[in-house]
């Protein structure tokens, strides 16, 4: 599993805008609330947790990038620990071992009391949201309540993937900040330098990351290369029943949801691409892809046998593959 952003020092997901955050903190100019855009896995958290360290008193360390900072400061060994009193996180909570839909309006409640209480231990008090595109609607209202109202010396970071889906109130009281996709040799580079996977391993996670960083780390990662080659191998050629019952055997204990929403998620990844590269019978791939899309969020959302699932995705994959030719050289 790749190290959560609060742990990572030394991804600069983006200098650019380290340097426009720096240059509005020396100058006396710092925006109460940081909307940070990008796709997915693009480093906005990551920038969040190293301006929060940043703000929050850490020395910096110029050889980690502009913002950056040692692991072994105390505010970076708090920040890491979730112990720092000046710190609030807001994110999608884990209950018996799911992660729930939405961030709550009782935790978005949390931030009028957060502000209204002076720093203890650094000059300003930050809270992130990851992601704002997590809110429900009560929640986005409450944290539009701060908002119309900046705390004194209180800075917010609001991640999101999709700024579009927020409100417009929102974001017109923010300073954007935009997160592009990074290029693919330097993806690769960075898989070399972070996880030591290296040649055709590391080149085809930095294809497959479609920019993002997080995501070419994730990637790298031995279950999702094992997982990918076997949702190619199934989008190529009909799954060993043998093979097919191995696999849902793995869904069982403490690691089975994850490693269902990995071969899910590279399962749908593989017939997109087919989809895209299957000429006149591209439309029923599509068809396919868009239905396969909607089976992680249900088998969640209704507790569906992650088996049956994957049994009934992989029905559907065969009859496509029936009704098409085979793929294109």
């Amino acid at each position: 599993m790749t190290d959560h952003p609060r742990d990572r020092f030394d991804l600069v997901p983006d200098e650019a805008a380290e340097t426009a955050f720096l240059d509005a903190l020396e100058r006396g100019r710092l925006h109460h609330a940081w909307l940070l855009c990008g796709p997915e896995g693009a480093g906005k958290a990551s920038f969040a947790y190293r301006a929060a360290r940043r703000l929050l008193g850490a020395a910096p360390d110029p050889a980690r990038g502009p913002l950056g900072a040692r692991p072994d400061d105390p505010v970076s060994r708090l920040v890491s620990a979730q112990a720092h009193p000046d710190l609030l996180v807001l994110e999608r909570l884990v209950e018996g071992g799911r992660t729930k839909r939405n961030i709550s309006v009782d935790q978005a409640r949390d931030l009028p009391e957060f502000f209204a209480k002076s720093p203890s231990q650094a000059r300003h008090r930050v809270a992130i949201i990851d992601a704002a595109d997590d809110l429900n609607l009560n929640a986005a209202n409450a944290l539009l309540k701060v908002l119309e109202e900046p705390p004194e010396r209180g800075v917010l970071f609001l991640v999101t993937h999709a700024p579009g889906r927020l409100l417009a109130t929102i974001r017109s009281r923010c300073r954007r900040l935009a997160f592009p996709v990074w290029a693919e040799d330097r993806l690769e580079a960075l898989v070399a330098r972070r996880t030591g996977v290296g040649g055709e391993a590391a080149h085809r996670a930095a294809v497959m990351a479609g920019g993002s960083p997080g995501r070419a780390l994730a990637l790298a990662a031995g279950p999702v290369v094992e997982a990918d080659e076997l949702a190619r191998a199934w989008v190529a050629a009909d799954a060993d029943r043998a093979e097919q019952l191995a696999v849902i055997d793995g869904f069982r204990g403490a690691e089975g949801q994850a490693r269902f929403d990995i071969l899910m998620e590279r399962l749908i990844a593989a017939v997109r691409e087919r989809a895209l590269s299957a000429g006149p019978d591209g439309a029923r791939w599509a068809e396919l892809w868009g239905r396969l899309s909607e089976l992680p969020e249900r088998q969640s959302g209704l507790n569906l046998d992650k088996g049956d699932v994957l049994s009934g995705a992989l029905a559907d994959l065969a009859r496509t593959r029936r009704m098409t030719g085979p793929p294109a050289c």
